[in-house]
């Protein structure tokens, strides 16, 4: 699997939004929401045929994407936002944004 550049957690409606759009001018994106089955059907409906690539996970996420990483959170912010932060921190390395 060719590692993604860009990864965006939350697909609301603005997150699902950006990732096409960044798609559509040529980047590649692996995505992933709290909500596992939010991922697979954004990935099957909206994102199908195009290069964004589904993940279920922080560390999952991370893993998919190229070095040093690039990570977007589209997540309320406050509680869930931290914890979002806090999943994903460990999976993460210096020079990551």
């Amino acid at each position: 699997m060719a590692r993604q550049q860009i990864g965006l957690a939350g697909l609301a409606v603005m997150g699902q939004n950006l990732v096409l759009n960044m798609e559509s001018k040529g980047f590649s994106v692996a995505v992933l929401n709290r909500t596992g089955s939010k991922t697979k059907d954004f990935v099957e409906g909206p994102a199908a045929g195009k290069n964004i690539h589904a993940t279920y996970d922080p560390k999952g996420c991370c893993a998919a994407l190229q070095q040093p990483r690039k990570v977007m959170m589209m997540v309320k912010a406050g509680p869930a936002g931290d914890a979002m932060s806090e999943q994903f921190l460990p999976s993460l390395d210096e020079g990551d944004l």
